[in-house]
């Protein structure tokens, strides 16, 4: 038997995208008493979680901003549109060592080191492409399926862009998630999905549009209607105050005021109203949500944790310059319940 078989993907309702809905049964079955206890430790890239709903330990690897740029002559009639992104990340420094590297070898390390800790997931959070080549995603796919790990995908807002080209933000996601990023969601859906390991459930969901679209909302509502355990995947962090930015999603100062980079990216200028209320209200309903353990995020390059309403946010490193985050799903001990 595969080590894949284990991991059990859902999804909501397809939207947006035109794709058809994937269900599978849960292989979570019976709900948690809430509220449970939960410690998050943080050194540098390793990441330790601690949990009383935790019955078996959980490895896994995670993986974001790694900016592949390789292509070939099926992306010379885009060069026009990858041009700048694909001289961005040719050479890099790696985070620690400040050695040369580059993303190709940074990309391969990390998936070697899930190898030697034996991973149970391996958990790639966006931007692993610098702009959507049919080269690189072949080439990270046949990567990932020589480990044997099973692993989650969820796009960053390099991933499907290709700068300047004609459209909005949620057009060209679309369309170049079903051109080229489709199989790296292996049959689940792209915006959304949930993915059940070992008795936690992540949540992939896609906000790399710094939005959150409805049919989103309505998902993160029914999960957390669950009362099972959940891990929240997204590409671009949470909102949290003193933070800048890039820190986007619910963010309330994020809009065409505050938009420095549309020029250099040939996107459109963030809306004049900033967030919409769906946006919003995502942002309340996870941190309010009491399953919640967590969020895990990329984008920024720094690596960071800020702990909203009681919820670590643990944002990455650029796997670019070598970064990654190597995180355990632990059990409470007996002696550490006495205390906590």
């Amino acid at each position: 038997m595969k080590r894949r078989s284990f991991i059990t993907g859902s999804t909501s309702a397809a939207a947006g995208i035109g794709l058809s809905a994937v269900s599978c049964a849960p292989s979570i079955k019976k709900k948690i008493e809430l509220p449970f206890k939960v410690c998050a430790t943080v050194d540098q890239q390793k990441v330790s979680f601690y949990a009383d709903v935790i019955n078996d330990s959980i490895k896994v690897v995670h993986i974001a901003d790694t900016h592949l740029f390789m292509d070939d002559k099926r992306g010379i009639p885009f060069q026009e549109y990858s041009n700048r992104m694909a001289k961005a990340y040719n050479q890099t420094t790696h985070f620690q060592t400040r050695e040369k590297t580059n993303p190709e070898e940074s990309f391969e390390k990390s998936l070697a080191f899930a190898k030697e800790v034996n991973a149970d997931i391996i958990n790639l959070v966006g931007d692993i492409f610098s702009f959507p080549s049919e080269a690189a995603i072949e080439w990270v796919s046949s990567k990932l399926d020589a480990t044997g790990i099973p692993y989650i995908y969820v796009a960053g807002n390099h991933d499907w862009h290709y700068e300047g080209m004609n459209g909005n933000l949620d057009f060209l996601r679309d369309t170049w998630i079903k051109k080229r990023l489709l199989p790296l969601y292996q049959g689940n859906h792209p915006l959304m999905a949930a993915y059940d390991v070992k008795g936690i459930r992540f949540l992939a969901i896609d906000n790399s549009t710094y939005q959150i679209n409805e049919e989103q909302l309505a998902f993160l509502s029914a999960q957390i209607a669950t009362g099972l355990p959940l891990v929240l995947l997204v590409h671009i962090p949470m909102y949290a105050p003193g933070k800048n930015i890039s820190f986007g999603c619910g963010n309330p100062f994020w809009g065409a005021d505050t938009d420095r980079s549309f020029e250099l990216e040939r996107r459109p200028k963030w809306p004049e109203s900033g967030h919409t209320q769906t946006t919003f209200d995502f942002y309340k309903k996870v941190f309010d949500a009491p399953n919640l353990m967590g969020i895990f995020a990329g984008h920024k390059h720094r690596n960071s944790i800020e702990v909203i309403k009681g919820k670590p946010q643990i944002v990455s490193d650029d796997n670019a310059s070598g970064g990654y985050l190597d995180i355990d799903f632990l059990p409470l001990e007996e002696s550490h319940k006495k205390v906590i």
